[in-house]
């Protein structure tokens, strides 16, 4: 197999070095034939370790009418039924647990800010394969063993900074646990360590950006070539913004805790057109968010994953809630490929009857002269009618005239785009809020 460019990504990026063929594993040199027939060995097993171990799981098999062994091909997988985020809430905090707790060697969990957190759980080797992706996942992205990682994902429950950590380690490269928060610290870290990758969500490295203008460095005179960003969606004209400001190669990581953390998928540097599924452990299906029904070949949906070798919490058709479709692998032919995510089921506003994303802002916000990459969306209710206030920083160098004009694009921007009319609000640098890791961009002022 082939590490060279099969098909081009979106027009203004720029691409890296293919990865040496010396440096690509095993896996990644499969054909397509050759990872589905390990795709559907390991189906079997997993669906059998779920029946056997996890009471909810041989519940919900029982009432759908399917058993392990009704699984002949991956087209059956589509029989079994559905794992929720809320199934999880509700077996808080071990019950999905498929092992022994004394074979549980760390658990992780999500924030709960909508209700419980969903626990999970790794064994020994859930925690080496999880390290093996990560792995994966940065030599993908341009990262070589004796690289340095400045790694500025929060750690503690939230996977992102233990899962960069411990991959990056098993990468050959050598970590610099930033964590997040000390923005004026890590700026400084960065140019004293001198690292060439950094691991980050999108919304804090602008974030960072800020910080070292603030201080008078030039972010393109850094050590940094690459950065792998995760953890929230972000689009085409934000990574336009992050490689032209900081002069790197901004490619996608995408994961999430309750299939393993980071490391399900990740964008190759050499095409940057969408992130490769590491199929040989996580399966991706893509329905309709409405009807549960697989859309046609390419077409969009929510992305829903089984896991294939997990042992402590195996899933079965997980709701992702992302919104993406499937493609052919390039890069990686042997995997294939989400589009790059920019929405969710659950970030989804709906204003006057029209489906608003905050991505579909974020791409009129970054295109628009004079205006920073900071944005916030306020929704308020004004006597029967939902209304929505978009606010912008301006940037530093922004004349009264950009930012008139600024406030007439961005309204027309999102009526032509979108179809709905908004107010924009225009503010000084540095009034709205920074973030400190996972970026809020919506702000629900409308009362129940």
């Amino acid at each position: 197999m082939s590490s060279e460019v099969i098909a081009p990504g979106p027009r203004g990026t720029r691409r890296g070095e293919p990865l040496p063929e010396a440096l690509l594993d095993d896996a990644e040199r499969m054909s397509r034939a050759e990872v589905e027939a390990l795709q559907l060995t390991r189906l079997r097993t997993t669906l059998r370790h779920a029946y056997d171990n996890v009471e909810l799981y041989h519940e919900k098999f029982d009432a759908a009418g399917v058993r392990p062994e009704d699984c002949h091909t991956l087209a059956d997988l589509a029989r079994f039924p559905f794992t929720t985020k809320a199934d999880l809430r509700d077996t808080y905090p071990f019950g999905m647990f498929a092992v022994p707790m004394s074979e549980v060697r760390r658990v992780h969990a999500s924030s709960g800010t909508t209700g419980r957190p969903t626990v999970v759980g790794y064994t020994e080797n859930d925690l080496s394969m999880w390290a093996d992706v990560v792995a994966r996942s940065i030599r993908a992205a341009g990262g070589r063993p004796g690289h340095k990682v400045h790694v500025s994902y929060g750690y503690g429950l939230f996977t992102g900074g233990l899962g960069a950590h411990y991959g990056a380690e098993r990468a050959g490269c050598t970590v610099i646990p930033a964590s997040g928060g000390m923005t004026a610290r890590q700026v400084q870290i960065i140019q004293d360590f001198r690292p060439e990758i950094i691991m980050v969500t999108p919304s804090y490295m602008l974030t960072l950006l800020d910080e070292f203008e603030r201080q008078g460095v030039d972010p393109r005179a850094t050590s940094l070539e690459v950065g792998i960003f995760g953890a929230e969606p972000w689009t085409e004209e934000m990574r336009r913004e992050i490689e032209e400001r900081l002069d790197i190669h901004a490619v996608d990581i995408y994961g999430l805790s309750e299939v393993i953390g980071p490391g399900v998928a990740q964008e190759c540097v050499e095409t940057k057109d969408g992130l490769h599924v590491w199929e040989d452990h996580f399966f991706p299906e893509v329905v309709d968010p409405l009807t549960d029904e697989v859309p046609a070949e390419g077409g969009s949906g929510e992305l829903v994953f089984t896991s294939l070798t997990k042992e402590a919490l195996p899933v079965i058709r997980y709701r992702t809630r992302d919104l993406t479709r499937l493609l052919p692998g390039t890069a990686r032919p042997g995997f294939r490929r989400i589009e790059k995510i920019t929405g969710r089921c659950d970030d989804m506003i709906i204003l006057r009857g029209v489906n608003v994303f905050p991505s579909q802002v974020e791409e009129i916000v970054l295109r628009t002269p004079g205006m920073a990459p900071h944005f916030q969306i306020e929704l308020s209710r004004r006597g029967r009618m939902d209304h929505m206030t978009v606010r912008v920083e301006a940037r530093p160098d922004a004349a009264p005239a950009d930012r008139e004009a600024a406030t007439r694009t961005i309204a027309q921007g999102v009526k032509d785009g979108v179809g709905v009319t908004v107010e924009v609000s225009v503010v000084e640098p540095g009034t709205l809020e920074r973030s400190l890791g996972k970026l809020r961009r919506v702000k629900d002022l409308r009362k129940p």
